[in-house]
């Protein structure tokens, strides 16, 4: 256990010294990109500069999504009934370590469940349970929230390739046909694999937590900015405009229509089941105006959630570059072919699960590129007689992998935490290497 901390820290030390920060990170991904797409897959300079700056516009409606989950969710955060509940579970912690592990636990919980939810709610539940322990490791409690995205969202309920492939009219069904999650998500594979990593991820939380003496606390001008939401006061002039910025009147109106909406909506469309980045941060939002009661009382919250945007928004089009590059380019199938060159039957779903990984690193894409690599992907285990089931688990796993050690899904909790990418980094870079050959091993096991 100490042996574990004492790399965390040493790794931790390393980062911190030679690794920039996440803008940085996006530049020089976005430049080696540039340098492979050259050099290996043989592409024009002209046309990878083309495609990098064509690129940046790719995933505009993507990235307005994700920045409306922080913002939704963080509104939704700031209200009374959702500042108890995240007390009350920031309560559940009576030592640090028990505080690492709850989070750790609550992160991979939520994103079996739905990554948005568990991408907001986490980084929420960081600042309760920071005032409530502060002598916990505060860069290891931030590094366990992210354990969700990295750990569990793409084994679970918010899948993008295993409920793609079930989905009626998909855009591969006439070669492979419709495969049912009972096959994939609810495979005893899937299932048996996910409550060992989340049980696995949960205890090495717990090991990694330092010594008193070496615990890093959070900052206390950092904890101050973590306080409580403090509501704006009724003027004391009276006008029908101030009545209606301080009645509930419309919040409860807006809220009642969302609602009739939701409802309506998952009827039609087969209940949970119909769950959308889209239709998330509609109930988010629906739920933040009635609960916050008044226009001005929201109006002040989302002053506050607005701040926790700038990563997204200076950084996404980066990454969207990047995937320019890479759909452009026909650097991807130089990847897959020689990950499909080195496989044989009963290796390839652990050669798909790297390559997804190595891939992901890259294009962190939540999902979207398995439109470029499916048809190629499933073409090879089709050649090599391997169930097409196997290759979506792999692909989908291999997606997550990487995620814990890529900045791109953690600009929003890092928002929120006021940490760079490269203070949780050293305890994320363990946790992912203790990780990674177990998933594998079991991906070898499965083939």
């Amino acid at each position: 256990m100490e042996t574990l901390v004492r790399i965390a820290e040493a790794l931790g030390r390393f980062s911190a010294r030679f690794v920039p920060s996440a803008f940085s990170i996006a530049v020089l991904l976005s430049l080696l990109t540039m340098g492979l797409a050259m050099g290996w897959a043989d592409a024009p300079a002209t046309k990878v500069l083309d495609s990098w700056g064509g690129g940046f516009w790719e995933l505009l409606t993507f990235s307005m999504q994700m920045a409306l989950v922080m913002f939704t969710g963080y509104l939704l955060a700031l209200t009374a009934p959702m500042r108890a509940l995240l007390e009350k579970t920031a309560g559940l912690a009576r030592t640090p370590r028990g505080a690492v592990a709850l989070m750790a636990f609550v992160s991979m919980a939520l994103a079996y469940v739905n990554w948005g939810l568990s991408l907001v709610a986490s980084a929420m539940l960081v600042r309760f349970v920071a005032r409530r322990r502060p002598d916990v490791d505060y860069r290891l409690l931030v590094a366990c929230a992210y354990f969700g995205l990295g750990a569990t969202w793409h084994a679970g309920l918010s899948a993008s390739a295993p409920l793609l492939v079930a989905t009626p009219g998909h855009f591969l069904e006439k070669s492979m046909g419709l495969i049912p999650i009972d096959r994939t998500l609810f495979s005893p594979f899937n299932v048996l694999l996910t409550v060992s990593v989340v049980a696995g991820l949960t205890l090495l939380a717990w090991a990694l937590h330092p010594k008193p003496e070496n615990v890093v606390r959070v900052d206390p001008a950092v904890l101050r900015k973590l306080g409580d939401f403090v509501p704006p006061e009724r003027p004391a002039e009276k006008s029908i405009a101030t009545w209606l910025d301080h009645a509930r009147l419309l919040n409860v109106l807006f809220g009642v229509l969302g609602l009739l909406w939701l409802g309506r909506y998952l009827w039609l469309n087969g209940g949970w089941r119909a769950l959308n980045l889209n239709v998330v941060n509609f109930t988010f939002l629906v739920l933040a105006v009635l609960l916050h009661g008044t226009p001005a009382r929201l109006i002040k919250a989302a002053e506050e959630a607005g701040t926790v945007l700038h990563g997204i928004v200076l950084q996404f089009p980066l990454y969207a570059g990047i995937y320019g590059i890479f759909k452009a380019t026909g650097l991807t199938d130089r990847i897959g072919h020689l990950f499909v060159s080195l496989s044989t039957p009963s290796t390839f779903p652990a050669i798909v699960y790297l390559y997804s990984g190595v891939v992901n690193y890259f294009v962190p894409s939540g999902g979207s590129k398995w439109a470029i690599e499916a048809p190629y992907l499933l073409d090879a285990a089709s050649r090599l007689g391997v169930a097409p089931e196997k290759v979506v688990l792999a692909y989908a796993w291999g997606d997550m992998a990487t995620d814990l050690i890529q900045p791109f899904w953690a600009l929003p909790l890092l928002a929120v935490a006021r940490l760079e990418f490269k203070d949780i980094l050293g305890f994320l870079l363990v946790a992912f290497l203790v990780y990674l050959p177990l998933v594998t091993l079991a991906f070898f096991l499965l083939g």
